[in-house]
């Protein structure tokens, strides 16, 4: 059985319970590609859980904990597969000396919101053969000047993609593929080529 865990995000309730939440169409997509996912609620044990899992994958939010950078950097250390989603993106970033800004004109529910500019000589390329492909864009903040290699940039300059050359898998991207799985074989291919890495000792 290959483990892939999902860094969960705090959360509400209808009647206002916090709760930790993993989203369905990223279970699903691990899924699709011959994973099985569990929600990793990180506390001082991170380290055991993380030891359980094959790979990890930190999901979209609208913020990040101190023990998310800590599980990140353990995470980078004993170069373990991991993706980053949108706010999951933003971590690596700010873990490797970025920072984040606001921005207001990437933040919708269109299919596809806009095209980004891949690097030839990054992972990214590697895997999708492309250097343009299509995107949606549901976030609000964006990276700035983090260490991590630039994979892709979007048409008005902003990361879109990073990575670390020397790692397994350490790739970040800004937008959503996991809702994008059913009718881009782009989007379904990153998570594929995730989950291949995890097989990988």
């Amino acid at each position: 059985m290959l483990v892939i865990g999902i860094i969960t995000r705090l959360g509400s309730s209808n009647e206002g319970h916090k709760v930790n939440v993993v989203y369905n169409e990223i279970s699903n997509a691990i899924k699709k590609n011959g994973g099985e996912p569990i929600g990793l609620i990180l506390e001082d044990d991170y380290k055991e859980l993380i030891d359980f899992c094959d790979g990890i994958i930190f999901q979209g939010g609208d913020n990040f904990e101190k023990y998310d950078l800590k599980a990140l950097k353990y995470i980078y250390d004993i170069n373990k597969p991991v993706l980053g989603i949108c706010l999951g993106m933003q971590l690596m970033g700010v873990l490797f000396d970025g920072y984040m800004i606001d921005i207001e004109n990437h933040k919708n529910n269109f299919q596809y919101s806009h095209e980004i500019n891949i690097e030839n000589d990054s992972k990214l390329y590697n895997i999708l053969k492309k250097d343009k492909i299509k995107v949606n864009s549901r976030h609000k903040s964006v990276i700035k000047h983090t260490n991590l290699k630039t994979s892709a940039l979007s048409d008005d300059g902003y990361l879109e993609a990073l990575e670390s050359p020397n790692k397994k898998f350490f790739i970040g991207v800004q937008w959503h593929p996991e809702s994008m799985i059913d009718y881009d074989d782009d989007q379904n291919n990153l998570f594929k080529y995730f989950i291949d890495c995890c097989k990988i000792k």
